[in-house]
């Protein structure tokens, strides 16, 4: 907990408030985190398990698979970049607010590659 000041500076309640700040940040970083494994886990499972069991055309769940890897290695930099403006601003005494766009986009990733998953199953591919 670098950020924090010496507990004797401040009166204990304001540090308390701090930590849990601090803790609160390093837990969203760790669901950024594990988000980024899961879709590399998935990445795995859609693009080499998959098709290597139904016997079909494995074009669309390697391009798939690609797609989720993707994701993941966008998610895991963005936690990240994420984290070091948290921190950054939580040393200043101010909030970091998670862009509209990154979220856009994110959300708009994480639509495509599920519709294309669904496809991918209604299909039978």
């Amino acid at each position: 907990m670098s950020g924090l000041p010496d507990r004797d500076a401040e009166e204990p309640g304001l540090v308390d408030v701090k930590r849990r700040t601090w803790l609160a940040a390093e837990r969203t970083w760790l669901a950024w985190w594990r988000t980024g494994v899961g879709a590399a886990a998935v990445a795995i499972g859609v693009g080499r398990l998959v098709p290597g069991l139904t016997g079909g055309t494995s074009w669309p769940l390697k391009a798939l698979g690609i797609g989720y890897g993707i994701l993941a290695v966008v998610v895991l930099v963005l936690g990240a970049v994420r984290q070091s403006r948290v921190a950054a601003a939580m040393r200043r005494g101010a909030y970091e607010e998670l862009s509209a766009p990154v979220v856009n986009w994110l959300t708009a990733a994480g639509v495509v590659l599920a519709l294309g998953t669904l496809v991918v199953i209604a299909v039978g591919i």
